[in-house]
Order: C-alpha cells, then sequence, then structure tokens
C-alpha cells in the first residue's frame, strides 16, 4: 500500500533523484513518512533514517514495519552531528533533510558540524537536497 503524503511532502520526495539501487540518508526523519516513501522506490537500495528523538524513531520504526523487514530501510536514533556510518556500513550516495535546522541555515554552526559528518558518511558523488527551494535545494558537501 503506498504511503500517503502531504502535497508538500509528496513533492520533495518526487523531486529526489532516487535510483533504485540508491543508499539514501534522511536526517531529521521524524515519523518517517518521507523515508516510507522512498523505500517504496528502491530494489537493491536501502534508506537509512535517522532522528535525535525517541519518540520519533519509535514511529517510524512501527509504520515501516514492512519495509524495515524487506531491508531496504532502516531506522537510527542519532542527533545528525553525531551521527557515523556503522562498523561495515556502505556510505550513502543521496543525503536529504527536510525542516531540520542545521541544514536549513537556521544554526548554522550545528549546520558545519553535520555538513562534516554528512561528507565522512557518503560516496564522493554523493548528493544533499534540503527543503526550501521549488520543491528542492541542493547543498554542497564539503571534501576535505
Amino acid at each position: 500500500m503506498p504511503v500517503r503524503l502531504s502535497p508538500r511532502l509528496a513533492a520533495i520526495v518526487n523531486a529526489l533523484p532516487v535510483e533504485p539501487h540508491s543508499r539514501v540518508l534522511e536526517i531529521g526523519c521524524g515519523p518517517g513518512a518521507a523515508a516510507r516513501a522512498v523505500a517504496e522506490r528502491l530494489t537493491t537500495g536501502h534508506i537509512l533514517a535517522v532522528d535525535r528523538s525517541a519518540a520519533a524513531v519509535a514511529q517510524a520504526e512501527a509504520a515501516a514495519r514492512r519495509e524495515i523487514a524487506s531491508g531496504r530501510m532502516s531506522v537510527r536514533l542519532v542527533p545528525a552531528e553525531d551521527f557515523v556510518l556503522a562498523p561495515g556500513e556502505e556510505p550513502y550516495d543521496l543525503v536529504f533533510a527536510v525542516r531540520v535546522g542545521a541544514l536549513d541555515g537556521r544554526h548554522p554552526a550545528a549546520g558545519e558540524q553535520v555538513l562534516r559528518r554528512i561528507a565522512r558518511a557518503t560516496t564522493a558523488d554523493a548528493r544533499l537536497f534540503v527543503d526550501g527551494g521549488d520543491p528542492l535545494r541542493e547543498l554542497t558537501i564539503p571534501r576535505a
């Protein structure tokens, strides 16, 4: 059964350049609706949805039982500024965030830290998208 999204969230998900094999990281997943919609588009790919809120992660896990069981999705409780790949975890090639203050300009100092974490957890050609465009805008992932 397809995930029901608000028109705004549907536009964001539809604008993401998701391929069936993509490895996607969602920062600030909340209850996980966007992550579940992305998981529906994956075959051999995977989406990891992270959030700093234990309540949000619990909601996302409960709503995504099917996607998690299929291996296309996982959820992790972690603040974006503390995110690191788990041992053996492959890097991600697509990252997105919706209403995340560290990435939408509301908290620039935290944003610098989150961008460094994203850089370490992604492939060299990975892309990062945040809301606030039409409907998305792309941010540059800093490479040292």
